[in-house]
């Protein structure tokens, strides 16, 4: 079992805990299908180890999505999760994550930031 303060990696994502704030990182070039997000929320699940967070989310490595994706994100990869901050920059990332909020609407409170800093302060309230 992995420990909450220690880094987990598989080949799509990196995610860490750091002051009761979970941190989930896409890695480069990541094209988010069921699959992907079948694996990313199952490893994240199993990490936390049955503790809910609020959860900085940099989604900057995602190049596109398909609706499966999205829809299972918004359903399932809410679970053990009281709040999203989604960190973006790119236009694409911008209208990807937009046309999530909209559309696939997640289950628990999610914003859209461009800096990590005012993500974590949208979070310290769901501490």
């Amino acid at each position: 079992m992995i420990a909450a303060h220690d880094a987990y990696e598989n080949e799509h994502a990196l995610f860490w805990v750091e002051n009761g704030i979970l941190f989930f990182e896409y890695k480069p070039d990541i094209i988010l299908d069921l699959h992907v997000a079948k694996r990313v929320v199952a490893d994240r699940i199993q990490f936390q180890n049955e503790k809910s967070y609020p959860i900085v989310c940099d989604i900057r490595g995602i190049i596109d999505t398909d609706k499966s994706g999205r829809d299972y994100l918004a359903q399932s990869g809410s679970l053990l999760t009281k709040a999203v901050g989604l960190i973006v920059h790119q236009k694409v990332s911008i209208t990807i994550s937009n046309f999530y909020l909209q559309i696939s609407k997640p289950t628990v409170p999610t914003q859209l930031f461009i800096n990590k800093e005012d993500a974590i302060n949208y979070l310290k309230e769901y501490l």
